[in-house]
């Protein structure tokens, strides 16, 4: 029953109150109930799209493994790295032993090899002596090598010198040393596993040159210097054009001062003359030009072949 008081307003009984008020309390639980539904859904919704984009992104990743688009990985390659007891040479094989892979160390100091090979473990790495400056001497020893590992799946040739002699002091003894080394050694280290790489279906060769060959010398190098090392060049852009329908890949990385031990002994006041003209204002470490390195030997670089890159601090920046 309801009463009115007698300004006609609605007065409600004690029992009345207590009715009204389960009905209120009821009717706000199920709002918090309708809100807590609501977002349970959206919670589950969420959940669900994550779990969706987990299984794309599993199955993508599947994918691009499966297309040999994956991180500097070498599980199961073997690499050989010419000079690679020291310096640029030195942080490249460890760059392919912590990617999983095997590291043939071709170097004059069979020494220096072998301790890297203690530092990095013996069943990752294998060491062999070899005089670059002797054509004969590098197919007798990368046949060898071939022989022995049956598939070669990435050269990186690494060893070279620097020649700083000024044009007109330059001898025929000189120059024929330099480009030995520099240019013939890489030719003939690339010709002897290339045969392999082509049966196989597969190579990753990177050779390292220098800025000399773009700047003319300058820095460090001088006139042999800077024409064996583009020479270097040239071949890359050529191998990587003629081996391109086989999967044999070649690029080439072009570096300025580094700071390995080649360069130790330059002397403060020259390495500071140098220093000044890169943008970047300091010399290499080796792992920084080793990573470029790695970079091309890997299959990440899949879809890359005849490139040069600078890693010089800026000193190029051509186009």
């Amino acid at each position: 029953m309801i009463n009115f008081d007698n300004s006609k307003k609605l007065v409600f009984s004690n029992t009345q109150k207590c009715v009204f008020a389960k009905i209120y309390k009821n009717k706000e639980i199920l709002k918090i109930n309708k809100k807590w539904m609501t977002f349970a859904k959206m919670n589950i919704s969420i959940k669900l799209q994550i779990q969706k984009r987990k299984i794309e992104y599993k199955n993508n990743e599947n994918n691009t493994k499966a297309k040999g688009e994956i991180s500097m990985d070498f599980t199961g390659k073997n690499i050989i790295v010419t000079g690679g007891a020291s310096g640029i040479g030195k942080a490249i094989v460890t760059g392919v032993v912590e990617g999983g892979g095997h590291a043939i160390i071709v170097d004059l100091k069979l020494d220096a090899a072998e301790n890297l090979r203690e530092e990095l473990g013996k069943d990752k790495t294998s060491a062999y002596k070899v005089n670059l400056a002797n054509s004969a001497e590098i197919r007798e020893v990368f046949g060898k090598i071939v022989a022995d590992f049956k598939q070669i799946h990435g050269l990186i040739n690494n060893a070279g010198i620097v020649s700083t002699v000024p044009f007109d002091e330059v001898t025929q003894a000189e120059w024929d040393k330099v480009i030995a080394i520099n240019l013939t050694g890489v030719y003939t280290a690339i010709s002897a596993v290339y045969p392999s790489m082509k049966a196989n279906g597969y190579g990753r060769i990177v050779n390292v040159a220098s800025v000399a060959a773009k700047r003319g010398g300058g820095l460090l190098g001088t006139s042999a210097d800077a024409a064996s090392k583009a020479g270097v060049i040239g071949l890359t852009k050529a191998v990587a054009r003629e081996g391109a329908p086989y999967g044999v890949a070649c690029n080439g990385v072009c570096p300025s001062l580094t700071m390995t031990p080649m360069t130790a002994n330059m002397g403060e006041e020259k390495t500071k003359k140098i220093i000044a003209t890169i943008p970047l204002g300091r010399g290499a470490q080796p792992r920084e030009i080793a990573n470029m390195v790695l970079f091309y030997a890997s299959d990440l670089a899949s879809f890359a072949t005849g490139e040069i890159s600078d890693v010089d601090g800026g000193v190029t920046m051509d186009g």
